[in-house]
């Protein structure tokens, strides 16, 4: 099997989750003996990440010549709120869109079923595959010496107690909340690493970024190894988005058996649970009184267990699924182009 990856515009989201999804697929269907080609006519599956206007008329002309397309379902409407200024005023044509993009699919594909949930309240019927984004886990080992150098490049000391985030820096990511929590937990040092254009993040954002206690550091985007490093070095990953299809930096921080502390929310439902895999908090408060009792020892050690989940969403079994969804393709693009007429190919499951 010949699977093309395409992106659109991949200079304009490689600093995104979908940009390291893609990435994800690259390793997953490598490690799994597919070919993925460079050349889009060589494909027997083309597989589109995207949403931009050049992503839904490259789904329309593969459909008409008969080619299977899988749609990956990235973004919903939820997530798209509180991203960016005018997001929300628009984000009921947002909707609409995404949902003629993803209608194109002769399979779609999710990350969760939380935003599988959302795409049928969307009316979506065609057949979706709930595939994590994976991770890597061979890639993602925790290392003394690389938390070590993490310290030494932002001035922390051995006995500094180091929290963590990543996002793009939006209101929805929560980065409101970090800077609060900041405020309140000024014996403890706040990193967050990520960027944003700040004039298209809202008021909001940009106060909070520019009136961050001397205890909170924006570090920018960051490579993967300096990230790595970081999650070596600290002492607890705190993600406090409002809004996720699945969260790939959570993978990558339960992988690296850095104990996790997340917001309460629909996505992680069932399969991060709190006070057994890892911790959540509903509010800024819990925030607080969680993030003081994991620091200072007074809640068990979960990362063992945290591990445990994210195996699960190894990036073999994930290669191993998208083969799953890509052979599901091929069969409905057949029956779409009348090979077998007397079956609905859009059966919803």
């Amino acid at each position: 099997m010949k699977v093309y990856l395409y992106s659109g515009a991949m200079d304009k989201i490689k600093k995104s989750g979908v940009g390291r999804a893609i990435f994800h697929q690259q390793n997953a269907l490598s490690k799994n003996g597919v070919e993925v080609v460079d050349n889009i006519n060589d494909a027997d599956v083309v597989h589109i990440n995207t949403i931009f206007p050049k992503s839904f008329e490259l789904a329309k002309e593969l459909r008409k010549k008969g080619v299977p397309v899988v749609y990956h379902a990235h973004s919903t409407k939820e997530d798209f709120r509180n991203s960016y200024i005018g997001a929300n005023a628009v984000s009921g044509i947002f909707k609409k869109w995404i949902s003629k993009c993803y209608s194109l699919g002769d399979v779609i594909v999710t990350p969760s079923d939380y935003s599988k949930s959302l795409l049928r309240g969307y009316g979506i019927k065609n057949r979706i595959f709930v595939i994590s984004n994976g991770i890597d886990l061979g890639d993602y080992i925790r290392s003394e010496e690389a938390g070590k150098r993490f310290r030494r490049k932002f001035g922390f000391s051995d006995d500094d107690k180091i929290i963590v985030s990543v996002g793009l820096l939006m209101k929805r990511k929560g980065v409101d909340d970090f800077v609060e929590l900041a405020r309140r937990l000024p014996q403890y040092k706040f990193v967050w690493f990520g960027d944003a254009d700040m004039r298209f993040v809202g008021k909001e954002i940009r106060n909070a970024v520019k009136t961050a206690p001397k205890n909170c550091i924006f570090a920018g985007y960051v490579k993967k190894p300096t990230l790595q490093a970081a999650l070596s070095g600290s002492n607890l990953f705190l993600f406090p988005s409002r809004e996720e299809t699945e969260g790939i930096v959570v993978l990558e921080a339960l992988a690296m058996k850095t104990p996790v502390l997340l917001r309460d929310i629909p996505v992680y439902g069932n399969w991060l649970k709190n006070g057994v895999n890892g911790y959540a908090a509903k509010d800024i408060d819990e925030f607080e009184e969680l993030t003081v009792k994991i620091l200072e020892g007074e809640l068990p050690d979960l990362t063992e267990e945290g591990y445990k989940s994210v195996s699960e969403k190894s990036i073999e079994k994930v290669g191993a699924e998208l083969i799953k969804a890509y052979e599901k393709a091929i069969e409905i693009c057949s029956l779409r182009n009348g090979k077998n007429p007397e079956k609905n190919e859009n059966q919803v499951q």
